[in-house]
């Protein structure tokens, strides 16, 4: 069963220099990228070199350190950086870990030295992957609690090591449920138009054995009508203080085929992708990307050029139809209005 293989290193740092496992060769081959500014890692967030939630957010407190130390010596250097912090946090907009990682960040370094504020980027940078990997084993032992019999779950896009400092969340519940011997098997939503599910997810779980079958995002109906799925575990980019949920497009899809099956549909999440100032799914901004992720798979065309397409990155699942979140600190139920109310006043 895994155990030195939980942690897959798609971050990580030495001296001044971020080396990100770029995730657009996977699986067929492992490439890391060398960053040495904020510019360079804001450029591989934005082209899904690194991607998921908590790894960009990881990515992004380590590109500001990167920034704060091509920017020693200069005379504007605070302002410099916010404007930085700034270009990182446009990247990816939707993620909220993102935003959240750059803005703790720079509170960290307010009224300190130069020297002393790259000091405390790094370190701060340094122990948001530290306590990422933390969070996940525990949000991955939260979920046992749900299941009391060996299950078979669906799941959708990359929540694994890949796209978190380490262990994961959805695919971390899913290595949990492995360990613990109450997994039967997990199917793996192809994932359009990236094919996150396919090219990550496969890859992760076939380098831990763990019982797996990869299937189109359309096969999803098919599979649950015929009794094959006990349970759908994604993850999330950004949660509203209602439960609506922002997460990888097809998430909404999955979540309405689960609910006419009766299927509990649960999202695992940390508690840093909670956004309490984004009051329901309305108020968050999906990111829309290059059409010709849609009209290109590696590199060959599929559709006639510069045909029309639309591509949103995530689409919202409305609270109501998620079954409970899976956080580091247990599990949330509905009612989500009062329980995240709650918990944003714990934060607070």
């Amino acid at each position: 069963m895994s155990s030195s293989k939980d942690v897959i290193q798609a971050i990580r740092s030495d001296q001044d220099v971020l080396y990100l496992l770029d995730q657009r060769h996977l699986p067929e081959r492992v490439e890391y990228l060398t960053c040495q500014s904020g510019e360079e890692v804001a450029n591989a967030i934005q082209a899904l070199a690194v991607r998921g939630a908590p790894a960009i957010g990881i990515a992004g407190a380590y590109g500001l350190w990167l920034e704060s130390v091509r920017l020693r010596g200069t005379r504007d250097f605070e302002h410099q950086l916010f404007r930085s912090a700034k270009r990182l946090e446009d990247s990816r907009p939707t993620a909220v870990n993102l935003s959240w990682a750059l803005h703790e960040a720079l509170k960290v370094i307010n009224g300190l030295s130069q020297d002393a504020a790259i000091m405390e980027l790094k370190a701060f940078a340094d122990n948001l992957l530290t306590s990422d990997i933390k969070a996940n084993r525990a949000l991955g032992d939260s979920g046992l609690s749900l299941f009391s019999e060996p299950i078979r779950v669906l799941t959708h896009c990359n929540t694994g090591s890949l796209a978190t400092g380490g262990y994961g969340t959805a695919l971390g519940v899913i290595r949990s449920l492995f360990r613990e011997n109450k997994l039967q098997e997990v199917f793996v939503d192809e994932t359009r138009p990236l094919l996150q599910g396919a090219r990550l997810t496969a890859w992760e779980l076939h380098q831990e054995r763990i019982p797996a079958r990869l299937i189109t995002d359309s096969m999803a109906a098919s599979i649950m009508a015929k009794g094959w799925v006990n349970a759908v575990i994604v993850g999330a980019d950004r949660i509203a203080l209602n439960g609506d949920t922002a997460n990888k497009i097809g998430t909404y899809s999955l979540a309405i085929l689960a609910q006419y099956h009766h299927i509990p549909f649960y999202v695992a999440a940390p508690l840093s992708t909670f956004d309490s100032e984004t009051l329901t799914g309305n108020d968050i901004v999906v990111e829309e990307r290059n059409p010709e992720e849609i009209r290109v798979i590696k590199g060959r065309r599929i559709s006639p050029e510069a045909f029309p397409a639309y591509n949103p990155a995530f689409d919202v699942t409305p609270g109501d139809m998620i079954s409970a979140f899976i956080t580091e600190q247990g599990i949330i139920k509905p009612p989500y209005d009062i329980a995240l109310a709650h918990l944003k006043e714990q934060r607070t």
